[in-house]
């Protein structure tokens, strides 16, 4: 979450991949570190690694380029695949008697949005470590440049979160966005007309946490100071419940207590016709989700309007283009901020506030735009019920106005659990791509739907 913002800024640059391979080193010889400091994962586990021990084999030896595109539950998963790369990974290539070359890395696309609210240290950090940035709410061309010449020339495979975000959820996967698929047929475009004949992988990576310990002692707590928060008065006594039962009875009334909050917040302050809910024969947790679902509906028109935009496509495209309109606001490329008269820059100056006041609304459904009002009800687990106590307490901090940024709470020590699934040969799908625009645009599609259902398939 990007902290507030009162001075109007100039404009973004790209922060240009600058690989330094001590960094990597060291990054990765302090990860175990970092891992007991700042996470509540004890363990990384993988499964299948001896197939990417032989793809990194084949990259190695110029016969393949690869895009490695995980799964982005968490804020963790970078910590975990960075884990996986240097140590598993060659572990598990000695095991199998194969030498790779070190370090064993890859290069990385993430948010140019991240530097904004970690701090420009992390944008430094991340060039060193190879990475490459992308806007994600327009057409970045030199984030574009830069991604397609890692994935065709890069010393290393490329890696990528097709979700375009965390989700908060191990057992649900967002709907992917078609960008991986279209850069591994820009790949084979790009190694063609060099001349070259390595063939192009998508590489699905399943990634889950686990609790070691079932912290049903930290979910209630943490609930009991989310009621407090919202001025809501449990009542803690639900007869021959079982505890998965009243928890979860407690985390619904205060679910429903919460969007009665912001229905009302919304309809007084933002004139927003709220439509009424009647409880009919409708299951109550689909009903709650449609709440949910209005109120995101709600929330982003209310920003939308604020910045003249249409409310088209899905819930993650309109908040992509909210943010970039924002960002256009705050970091002006129209303005020459060093010949502004105090008017224009007080002028300006208004206008970035605003803006970092206004894409509020669409932090909020950031937050929420995974939950469905069924995920814990299909399968009471403590991860499950932990997941969305989580996402509840991030979007009340941002009411509060505060910034959960890397504070969110620690419930229990954590298992991660990553998947190396089959690679997904781009190469022999240019045939239908390279056909017409049309078959282009199919073809991408296909790809998209094939990595979405190669990683719902690795969700254990």
């Amino acid at each position: 979450m990007a902290r507030s913002v009162s001075r109007v800024q100039p404009p973004l640059e790209f922060i240009a991949p600058n690989l330094d391979l001590n960094m990597v080193r060291l990054t990765y010889a302090l990860l175990p570190v970092w891992m007991r400091w700042k996470t509540a994962l004890t363990d990384v586990q993988a499964t299948n690694l001896e197939e990417l021990v032989s793809l990194y084999q084949r990259f190695q030896s110029g016969k393949i380029r690869m895009l490695l595109a995980f799964r982005h539950p968490s804020v963790d998963d970078p910590v975990c695949i960075g884990y996986t790369l240097s140590r598993l990974l060659p572990k598990t290539a000695r095991a199998m008697g194969v030498r790779l070359q070190d370090p064993i890395h890859a290069h990385f696309m993430y948010d140019r949005g991240i530097p904004l609210w970690a701090g420009s240290a992390m944008g430094w950090l991340y060039a060193k470590l190879g990475g490459t940035p992308i806007m994600r709410g327009k057409v970045d061309r030199a984030g574009l440049r830069s991604a397609r010449d890692l994935l065709a020339n890069g010393r290393f495979p490329l890696m990528a979160a097709p979700e375009g975000g965390t989700n908060g959820h191990s057992e649900l996967i967002s709907p992917l966005e078609p960008g991986l698929s279209q850069f591994g047929f820009w790949c084979v475009e790009d190694l063609q007309k060099a001349g070259r004949s390595e063939e192009v992988l998508i590489v699905p990576i399943g990634l889950q946490y686990k609790y070691i310990a079932p912290p049903w002692k930290e979910i209630e707590q943490l609930l009991a100071q989310l009621e407090a928060d919202c001025g809501f008065q449990s009542d803690s006594q639900f007869g021959s419940d079982t505890l998965d039962e009243a928890l979860y009875r407690r985390m619904y009334r205060l679910g429903e207590h919460l969007l009665s909050i912001m229905e009302e917040y919304y309809q007084r302050f933002y004139h927003q016709d709220i439509p009424p809910y009647a409880m009919i024969a409708e299951n109550p947790n689909e009903q709650l989700g449609k709440r949910l679902s209005t109120l995101l509906d709600i929330a982003l028109k209310v920003a939308e309007r604020d910045f003249n935009l249409q409310p088209r496509g899905t819930v993650i495209d309109r908040c992509r283009r909210l943010e970039q309109a924002a960002w256009d606001a705050i970091h002006r490329e129209d303005l020459k901020l060093d010949s502004l008269s105090l008017v224009e820059r007080g002028l300006a100056d208004r206008i970035a506030e605003e803006a970092s006041f206004r894409i509020w609304h669409m932090r909020l459904v950031e937050t929420f735009v995974a939950v469905t009002g069924q995920y814990v009800r299909e399968k009471m687990t403590v991860d499950r019920f932990a997941e969305t106590v989580i996402l509840m307490w991030q979007m009340i901090a941002k009411i509060k106005g505060e910034h959960p940024g890397f504070n969110t709470p620690k419930l229990g020590q954590q298992r991660a659990y990553l998947t190396i699934g089959q690679p997904i040969s781009v190469t022999d799908r240019w045939a239908d791509y390279s056909r017409d625009r049309k078959s282009a645009k199919q073809a991408v599609a296909t790809l998209t739907q094939d990595l979405q259902t190669a990683l719902e398939a690795m969700i254990h």
